[in-house]
């Protein structure tokens, strides 16, 4: 602390002779910064406002400017009460920066970091002007739209952040910045307006429609008129030719073409900007269902307003929470009065932690005898070192005293690091206890129970925290009870990802434990340079230089594999001694090895990592391939600019591939070892961006919020900072949603409470539901959660009903709101209570991205990937496919549950859906590229359980998929046996469509078999990107996505390591295979259809 006589300064106000801050060598005067203070203050509704000026070092931190502020102020009698300064809860320190005012928040920054806009004044020295505030009370205005946030995120992040520089809090504040500048930047019209348009091209057999004119039925107050219009035409070129006819019938509208916009009749769905109609996905279904467009003609005002309320917060200084350089802080030099800070690059000694003792206030009858603690060092999911305390006897309460010490040296933790404790059951010998859980009967075990003994509880500290900070003193923590693998869901790694504590301290096992202490705040200095720059390689043209890399090999030319790839390159052991620059220039053409390459760094040498981030800055972000990209923001890479690199290859994306991977995006969000973090600064500037992403990008966060306690308030966070930005009309959207959910959530708990057995429903249960709903506040009119462009108005009692299955779902049907054009068609929607549906999610997802992967090879298989979305924990949305049934109800239609054998049943049926013998065809061409789609689908991604009754067909043919709850070759079993005997469906009836009769050769299965190939083989080029895909939403901890045998499964059915001629050849043979076993197929259905089995 500063002596006050050192603290005094001029109290006149600052020589006017100030000029811009020009270049210039770093002086001794350099080292003195000044800030002119004006303190604000109301006494008695009377504002006084007068200023002080102060001087400090630049090495000073935000405290002790409050101090010297302070002692000046006292010193001037400014302020009754000069000591209520010191206090950020009291009075906030701020600055002006262009049109914002920033708040400088971190006690703990340097000031030489801070954002302000410096100038020298006469005597040399760096000069600045803030401001001191008192804090300003909260509104009733603020309050009540924080209700509104809790009420849709199912949080309340305000009531949590009740520490002012805790990470919750911090991240609220950081996250206000690129909030604000994406608003700032954002069109308004492109907003409001944002069209659902796709860039893949038309198929070759659908590029004759781009000089077809089709029909466009334009409707405006009461008029209505049909015109023919070219697909390449743009949306401005429509509505000039509608003014045109307007104006031919005597009505001169002086609009001009600017101020209005087509709305699709029915939808929620606009034909705006500078796109050709045939890129419209509407304008593309309606050419592919030979219908007309039908578009309602808006006025730009009568729009609703995407207005965002005014944020009561300042921003925060864009460098909070980040440190100086290693300089600023280094003990090399200075005198014990000069520390204000140490570098953590000083401490050379070992971390220890003194573990003092557990207590836990419900004491299980089942608990073991003995248990220990162990500590680990983690870096992301990584354990560097571990070490273990001694064994106890398990009680209420056990006490150690025990100092643990680690082989890790404290200069050497990277930025991220965790400090993780587990209490382990031990033998009576002082062995730990292996590992007792039962396994599957297909013998699995996901990663997370692999090599560790049994675990009760664990528990994960930070150990540099959000503002760089490290942990010192007394901490007790509230342990998460590990669950047995009977259990309800896990989070993948959440033992090693997850900082936040056991909110339930009541009932939760506490770990108390000491860390070190010292004199003065100990932080990690960003580089050895200063804050904001890249570093530079140390010494970069010596030959030879000795990197602390884990692994082994050599830099040589490589030849590239039969994959495009160059195989993995290591730096170590370098034969030939090149330079460690060539080889960071040279590695840019090695994309691809990047992950390989990252992997075999030491993290903990601050060295290497040096000269890992030199190259990371200097490698350019296009070099990388999004499966690339995605892969390094995956758990095996926790370096912030790692994962930075990956963000700014994703920023190139446009809305409809980020779509793509969005579901993947939002869960990688536990990898980040802070809430405020590059990844989470991008996606929540892309949703408020485009509400088509944000509307996706609330209800994925909303039920991670409901169904993931260890991320809880991480996903809370983002949440609550898109909210904040996303305008007036999408909250009442979600308003609306939210509602919904909740009313239906509520009558399906009290359905199941009603019929809790499998047994089939009683004959009354549909009007017990109709009771149920009509007692229900359900909103008027809601966008459906699922799709967005589609609006549902009241329900239609009358067909709802409850579907005789385990869960018990509900059917429910909604009127279409009136509009303009013909009426459209109720929507439905299936309420499901009970299931994750977020491995339906995944699997639909993955259906849409090989959709789109075909489209560009020219294949339109005819998929029907229907909508379906996890609205919170265990609950979700499905879509009602219209027009459709399941291949069970046709097998019954036809001869009961011997329709199963028969195999001209849905031949028959479909023949009687089609009453022109043109539609016939039509119907078969559907079905047989449909049927090659979900062949190659549903074996590559290892679907199971296909029963009859989860397999549907619609009246146009189209043969498609429900209900993926097995999945990459997880089978389902009866009585300990395997009912899995094909590689996927293809039955006799299936094959009696395409002409295939006892083997004999047809055009329909030629078509079959040549579809199946190559939509196999096109997937086969993107085994990459759908294995990270899935790796990805490991995070979820779906039970059959839970370890890396399942990601084997998927490379094995995409025959990876095979040539193409050889794929070619697998998938012939599982043709082969399933037309020989197709028979045993029939046979399970039969045993369904009659014993109801599920």
């Amino acid at each position: 602390m500063y002596r006050k006589q050192n603290l005094k300064q001029s109290r006149g106000k600052c020589d006017s002779g100030v000029r811009t801050l020009p270049l210039r060598p770093r002086c001794q005067a350099d080292s003195i910064l000044v800030f002119i203070c004006e303190l604000q203050h109301q006494k008695m509704q009377h504002l006084r406002n007068s200023q002080v000026q102060v001087q400090l070092p630049c090495s000073c931190n935000v405290h002790q400017l409050r101090v010297s502020i302070c002692i000046q102020a006292h010193e001037q009698n400014s302020l009754q009460d000069p000591f209520s300064l010191l206090d950020p809860e009291q009075y906030q320190l701020l600055y002006r920066k262009g049109d914002n005012w920033y708040e400088i928040h971190d006690d703990h920054q340097v000031l030489n970091t801070l954002g302000v806009e410096w100038s020298w004044d006469a005597q040399g020295s760096k000069t600045t002007r803030i401001v001191m505030v008192p804090l300003p009370k909260v509104t009733e205005e603020a309050q009540t739209i924080q209700r509104l946030l809790t009420y849709l995120i199912g949080y309340d992040p305000s009531t949590a952040a009740s520490d002012r520089l805790g990470e919750l809090n911090f991240a609220r504040r950081k996250f206000a910045f690129p909030r604000r500048e994406e608003i700032h930047r954002r069109d308004a019209r492109t907003y409001v307006l944002e069209p659902w348009v796709t860039s893949t091209p038309l198929m070759k057999d659908q590029q004759v429609l781009q000089s077809y004119e089709m029909s466009v039925t334009f409707y405006y107050d009461d008029r209505d008129f049909e015109v023919k219009v070219d697909v390449s035409a743009l949306p401005r070129h429509l509505i000039e030719i509608f003014l045109q006819r307007m104006s031919e019938h005597g009505d001169i509208m002086k609009y001009a073409p600017e101020e209005l916009t087509l709305k699709v009749c029915g939808r929620e769905e606009f034909i705006d900007g500078n796109h050709p109609l045939s890129a419209f996905l509407w304008v593309r279904h309606c050419l592919k269902t030979m219908k007309g467009l039908h578009l309602s003609v808006l006025h730009m005002s009568s729009l609703l307003e995407d207005t965002v309320r005014p944020e009561d917060w300042p921003l925060v200084d864009s460098f909070t929470g980040i440190p100086g350089s290693h300089e600023d802080f280094s003990l090399s030099n200075k005198e014990v009065e000069d520390i204000t800070m140490i570098s953590l690059r000083d401490c050379d000694r070992p971390l220890r932690v003194k573990l003092l003792g557990l207590d836990i206030p419900q004491f299980s009858s089942k608990a073991p005898q003995y248990i220990h603690v162990e500590a680990c060092i983690l870096y992301g999911s990584k354990i560097v070192s571990s070490v273990c305390s001694t064994q106890k006897v398990f009680t209420d309460e056990v006490l150690w005293n025990e100092w643990l010490e680690f082989d890790v040296l404290l200069k050497n933790l990277p930025y991220g690091t965790k400090l993780n404790f587990t209490v382990n059951t031990t033998n009576s010998d002082g062995s730990a206890t292996k590992e007792s859980k039962s396994l599957s009967s297909e013998g699995k075990m996901s990663d997370y129970q692999k090599g560790r003994g049994k675990v009760l509880f664990f528990v994960n500290l930070l150990l540099i925290d959000h503002r760089s900070v490290l942990s010192q003193g007394l901490h007790t923590l509230y342990m998460w009870p590990f669950p047995e693998q009977e259990e309800e869901v896990f989070t993948y790694e959440a033992d090693k990802l997850s900082s936040a504590t056991n909110p339930n301290q009541v009932s939760s096992m506490a770990i108390t434990f000491l860390l070190d202490r010292y004199s003065f705040p100990v932080v990690l200095p960003r580089g050895y340079g200063p804050p904001g720059i890249c570093p530079s390689p140390k010494n970069p043209n010596a030959h030879g230089t000795d990197l602390a890399f884990c692994g082994s090999g050599s830099i040589q030319a490589s030849p590239v594999s039969s994959d495009g790839e160059v195989p993995a390159l290591s730096p170590t052991d370098m034969s030939d001694k090149v330079s460690l620059r060539r080889f960071k220039e040279e590695s840019a053409h090695y994309g691809a090895n990047l992950p390989q390459f990252l992997r075999t760094v030491n993290w903990l040498n601050p060295s290497t990592v040096h000269d890992v981030h030199w190259l990371l800055c200097h490698w350019d972000p296009e070099d990388l391939k999004i499966p690339i990209a995605l892969e390094l923001l995956s758990v095996d890479f926790a370096d912030e600019l790692v994962r930075k690199l990956a963000v700014q290859r994703l920023e190139s994306l446009s809305n409809e591939e980020l779509l793509r991977y969005l579901l993947q995006l939002v869960q990688t969000l536990k990898v980040e070892p802070f809430h405020d973090s590059y990844l989470a600064r991008f996606l929540i500037q892309r949703a408020l961006r485009s509400k088509r992403i944000g509307h996706y990008f609330f209800w994925y966060l909303r039920s991670e919020v409901s169904g993931c306690l260890y991320f809880q308030q991480r996903f809370a966070v983002v949440l609550e900072a898109y909210l904040l930005g996303c305008g007036e009309a999408m909250l009442t959207n979600f308003l609306h949603q939210v509602q919904l959910v909740e009313c239906l959530h509520k009558v399906a708990v009290d359905i199941k409470k009603l019929f809790p057995d499998k047994t089939d429903l009683t004959a009354n249960a549909a009007q017990q539901l109709q009771d149920m709903l009509r007692s229900c506040s359900l909103p008027s009119q809601f966008l459906v959660p699922f799709d967005p462009r589609v609006k549902a108005g009241p329900v239609m009692l009358d067909k709802c009903k409850v579907m005789a299955s385990k869960k018990k779902p509900l059917w429910l049907e909604f009127s279409c709101p009136e509009s303009q054009g013909p009426p459209g068609s109720p929507v439905g929607i299936i309420f499901k209570h009970g299931d994750d549906l977020r491995q339906d999610m995944l699997v639909i997802q993955t259906l849409v991205l090989m959709d789109s992967i075909w489209q560009s090879k020219s294949l339109d298989l005819n998929l029907v990937p229907y909508g379906c979305i996890s609205t919170g924990h265990n609950i979700g949305v499905i879509e009602i496919v219209r027009d459709a049934v399941t291949i069970a109800a046709v097998q019954r239609s036809r001869g009961g549950n011997t329709g199963a054998f028969k195999n001209d049943a849905l031949y028959e049926w479909l023949k009687g859906r089609s009453m022109l013998q043109e539609i016939h065809y039509q119907a078969l061409e559907r079905f047989v590229t449909s049927c090659a789609g979900y062949c190659v689908a549903t074996y590559v991604l290892g679907i199971g359980d296909r029963h009859n009754d989860n397999i549907m067909i619609t009246d146009q043919g189209n043969l498609f998929h429900i209900d993926f709850g097995h999945i990459l070759g997880n089978t389902k079993r009866f009585l300990g046996v395997n009912r899995e005997r094909v590689p996927f469906v293809l039955t006799p009836d299936f094959l009696y469509i395409m002409g295939r009769l006892n083997k004999k050769s047809s055009l329909y299965f030629h078509r079959f078999k040549n579809t199946c190939i190559k939509a196999y083989l096109a997937l086969r080029s993107h085994t990459r990107l759908l294995v990270t895909l899935f790796s990805l939403m490991m995070l979820t901890g779906i039970p059959e996505l839970s370890c890396t045998q399942d990601m084997r499964y998927l490379r094995e059915a995409l025959q990876q390591e095979q040539s193409e001629e050889e794929a070619h050849k697998h998938f012939l043979q599982q043709i082969d295979t399933c037309e020989q076993l197709g028979w045993t197929v029939q046979a399970n259905w039969w045993i369904h259809m009659v014993a109801g089995i599920k």
